[in-house]
């Protein structure tokens, strides 16, 4: 059966760390670019990092960038998102997605084939 489960969430305070893993099974991890998405309560989903393939391209947003580092392990079928510096404003679920195929150009929502259920990220003091 086709999975992503994301783990890794929690609460930090500002200023802290977190690694975020997805954990992918039931198909050819490497047919796919990952992406990492959040949405905050009360405000539309956002883009936030994506990885190739292979992991030679990655993009963020300006939001985090400088800050979030993904990284991917093929042979673990594992997608990572390191968050440093955290923010109150990087509070949100934060889902990964696989599009099959597909380029990783920016961290966009269109055309991703499957969804985890999310884990919850709370950055407060």
């Amino acid at each position: 059966q086709l999975q992503l489960v994301e783990s890794g969430g929690g609460l930090v305070q500002p200023g802290g760390s977190l690694r975020l893993s997805c954990a992918a099974s039931g198909f050819t991890f490497d047919d796919y670019m990952i992406g990492w998405f959040r949405q905050a309560p009360g405000k539309e989903r956002e883009g936030v990092s994506c990885i190739s393939r292979y992991g030679g391209s990655t993009k963020y947003a300006d939001s985090v960038k400088g800050r979030f580092t993904i990284s991917r392990d093929n042979a673990k079928n594992t997608v990572y998102l390191q968050m440093n510096s955290l923010k109150p404003e990087d509070t949100a679920v934060y889902y990964c997605a696989a599009g099959r195929f597909r380029s990783c150009v920016s961290p966009s929502a269109d055309g991703m084939d499957y969804w985890g259920k999310g884990t919850l990220v709370t950055v407060s003091s």
